[in-house]
């Protein structure tokens, strides 16, 4: 687990519970293990517990589980980000989703965008705020993973590099609340 963890940027906050279950899925909104029905998972996160459950058979591939643990733990990052920094993370995205640029750095930030409407994004919605936590997560997966090209990370070089800057601050990792 240390190795999953090593080269994340500073952290503070309280103790996170991570658990493993097998043959993990989604259902209604309910994190399922070895159960029939609901779309496969790789993981699933519970802001309120601290908790984050992540799928057994990820131990088997360390570099998957290194990338799917830092998205969990973002959305920890994000739930505690202040407004501006928030704001400004939109900002980028934005520009993005206006200029019609393709492409995420995972598929959870993926099929959102894909999802979106021009109402969603003027107006905010619910659905533009979940596309933009995931893509801040998804981002930090791809920052601080191994940054391979991955069937998932499909956004052009040229925007990572702005989603990249975004996470250093005057060159150094952003100090991170989880």
């Amino acid at each position: 687990m240390r190795t999953a963890l090593a080269g994340l940027p500073p952290m503070d906050g309280r103790p996170i519970l991570l658990r493993f279950l097998p043959a993990l899925s989604a259902r209604r909104g309910r994190l399922l293990s070895g159960e029939e029905g609901g779309t496969p998972v790789h993981a699933g996160t519970f802001l309120r517990r601290r908790e984050i459950v992540l799928e057994t058979e990820l131990l088997e591939h360390p570099s998957e589980l290194r990338r799917i643990l830092t998205h969990e733990l973002f959305h920890f990052a994000w739930l505690r980000l202040d407004n501006g920094s928030r704001r400004a993370f939109e900002s980028i995205l934005d520009g993005e989703v206006k200029r019609g640029d393709p492409g995420e750095l995972g598929w959870s930030a993926e099929w959102r965008k894909l999802a979106l409407t021009p109402r969603d994004r003027r107006r905010r919605t619910r659905r533009w705020r979940e596309y933009v936590c995931e893509s801040f997560c998804d981002t930090a997966a791809w920052v601080y993973g191994d940054k391979r090209r991955r069937a998932e990370v499909t956004l052009a070089a040229q925007f990572r590099a702005t989603r990249l800057d975004w996470f250093r601050e005057d060159g150094e990792a952003r100090t991170f609340s989880i």
